[in-house]
């Protein structure tokens, strides 16, 4: 029983072009007809070297009259020339084509082996290459990479959701109990929070991959530096998590994601829900780019604290060091190291992530520049 060989096909609006991925075809046997393509040989295709045949029935009608059939070494190129010049949306009438027909997008930009030259029909016909893509992917790369963003988006939102609703929960458990909340605020979300922001480390990634515009370096400075809080400081040092100061920083980043993941979900969301879009979007765009002039402050000085405490206890109990002389010939010191993060690190970091946001807002909403207003 002989198998089907994997074919190849692009068009132009005058050509189809077969691409027949046989290596060695011995005396190959192709019938051309109005409306079909019947091909039978022997070659070394996917399926080691065998007889191989397939029949295709083509959308519209072919000119059989008019073929270029080239027998190479590593396949068979055949263009056809079509009857009606126009468009095909597919090669073969029925939209479930078999498995071991693909398509060309090689071809779809160039053709140099063949005489005609097949135009750009992604520039050309956008929605034809869009169907082929999605016909032969069951995706887009793009709707790919929205989805990724949306789900990814979705997950962080609900995430600090869950870590706002928890420590509201415990201000008015505390209000009822009249007890310290500040003492409760780390149980209870400290271990999510740690989570969250480990999460956070793929928005490093996000600008690697193309998945946003922009630099890995101001999300890289922002999540490095939150989690030297809670993996450097509060769970390195116990006694800083029944601190007032971690429940202001716990609110106040908490504040800050549940503005910036709504918007970007908002923003993602498909232009076919303009309604939703148009109506949400405006309040949470000013939300995003105006909350931070108060809480990004808020959230620095929160941090410059929790930092300074740190180094106090460990100037009275270091820990983390290593001390000279040893193999390596190699000194650390975690309390000299906090110091200089303080002073070279979070002073000018800070400074630069204000900046940041403040081209962002004038970009985003508007603001002064040159003497205008935008």
């Amino acid at each position: 029983m002989s198998s089907s060989p994997f074919v190849y096909w692009a068009q132009s609006e005058n050509c189809i072009f077969l691409k027949i991925d046989l290596k060695d075809v011995k005396e190959p046997n192709i019938n051309i007809e109005q409306k079909s393509i019947k091909f039978q040989g022997v070659g070394t295709g996917a399926q080691g070297s065998r007889d191989y045949s397939f029949c295709l029935n083509f959308y519209d009608d072919i000119d059989k009259d008019e073929q270029s059939i080239k027998v190479k070494d590593h396949s068979i190129d055949v263009k056809l020339v079509k009857k009606n010049p126009l468009w095909w949306p597919r090669l073969i009438p029925t939209p479930q084509k078999p498995l071991w027909l693909k398509t060309d997008f090689d071809r779809w930009q160039s053709e140099d082996d063949l005489e005609d030259k097949v135009n750009d029909i992604r520039m050309d016909y956008p929605d034809i290459y869009e169907s082929l893509q999605k016909n032969e992917l069951g995706y887009l790369k793009e709707e790919f990479k929205k989805v990724y963003l949306l789900f990814y988006n979705v997950l962080m939102l609900f995430g600090f959701i869950y870590v706002f609703v928890v420590m509201t929960l415990v201000y008015i458990k505390s209000e009822f109990k009249e007890s310290p909340v500040f003492t409760e605020i780390y149980p209870s979300v400290g271990q999510t929070m740690c989570i969250l922001h480990l999460f956070q480390c793929l928005e490093i990634m996000h600008p690697i991959f193309g998945y946003v515009k922009g630099s890995l370096l101001f999300p890289a400075m922002q999540i490095g530096g939150r989690l030297l809080i809670l993996f450097g400081c509060l769970e390195f040092e116990p006694r800083l998590q029944k601190m007032p100061v971690v429940a202001y920083l716990f609110f106040t980043w908490t504040s800050v994601e549940l503005l910036r993941y709504s918007y970007y979900i908002v923003n993602l969301t498909d232009n076919r829900r303009a309604l939703m879009k148009k109506i949400l979007l405006p309040p949470l765009q000013w939300l995003r780019y105006s909350a931070w002039i108060i809480l990004y402050p808020v959230g620095f000085t929160c941090e410059i604290v929790i930092i300074f405490r740190n180094v106090m206890y460990l100037q009275n109990n270091p820990r983390w060091y290593i001390a000279m002389p040893n193999k390596y010939n190699f000194t650390f010191d975690y309390f000299t190291y906090l110091r200089i993060h303080m002073l070279l690190f979070m002073i000018p970091g800070m400074y630069a992530l204000l900046n940041h946001m403040y081209n962002m807002r004038r970009k985003k909403i508007g603001g002064y520049h040159k003497g205008k207003v935008l």
